[in-house]
């Protein structure tokens, strides 16, 4: 019998970022459920600065035809806040590659094959097929600094929805397309893209959602202090 340690543990070891999915639908009272349980995050002076779109159906396919038209017509418009270093260094260089070349073996992606790269990272704009697409919004007058408990929103809603069964894929690439999102989905010019999510059941023999990323120990990036 697990114990609640136990089975919160185990949610927190079992959510991985699933990359494919079944076309089972999920119920709008269940995503509700789950955004009111991610709700209970920390935030500041409790300001809750969270604002979220949930798409199913045709609204979420159109947001997906919508930007990967403008993807393959322009490229990416860019995102308002910088969220990777513009220059690497060691030790994320080597992970952010090895990820990347996990994935892509994976899928049977050659290095260098630049079609069907293109093809995968589309497949992002679709909410790698997922029955639900979430997009998540900020307003323009909150600080970067409250970006943290937007996190915390955000990890809990990955971890209830695991918790039930479901999965999800936090997708910072919806983030590169402020005007189009703007667009289509009729955001006020008060709202800035933080980001999406894919929800739904994962294709278990989707190749992609085999991947399994490492962690390095708490020593490594720990300095235990005052400790007998």
């Amino acid at each position: 019998m697990n114990t609640p340690t136990s089975f919160v543990d185990d949610v927190i070891r079992a959510r991985r970022s699933i990359r494919r999915y079944l076309p089972t639908p999920v119920a709008a009272d269940t995503v509700k459920e789950l955004l009111d349980l991610a709700a209970r995050a920390p935030s500041g002076t409790n300001v809750q600065p969270w604002r979220v779109y949930a798409l199913a159906g045709a609204e979420k396919e159109a947001l997906g035809r919508a930007i990967t038209e403008k993807y393959l017509a322009s490229g990416i418009e860019g995102a308002e806040i910088d969220y990777y270093p513009k220059q690497w260094a060691e030790p994320w260089i080597s992970r952010r590659r090895k990820v990347g070349a996990d994935l892509y073996a994976l899928l049977g992606i050659a290095n260098g094959d630049k079609e069907k790269m293109a093809r995968q990272w589309l497949s992002n704009y679709r909410f790698f097929d997922a029955p639900v697409g979430l997009i998540f919004t900020f307003d323009r007058i909150f600080a970067p600094g409250m970006l943290l408990d937007y996190g915390m929103f955000l990890e809990n809603l990955m971890l209830a929805a695991r918790a039930r069964g479901l999965d999800t894929c936090p997708q910072l690439a919806f983030a590169d397309f402020q005007d189009t999102l703007r667009q289509t989905l009729g955001l006020p010019e008060n709202e800035r893209v933080i980001g999406g999510m894919a929800l739904g059941h994962a294709d278990p023999d989707a190749p992609e959602n085999q991947l399994r990323t490492e962690r390095v120990a708490a020593e490594t990036f720990t300095d235990f202090r005052g400790f007998a």
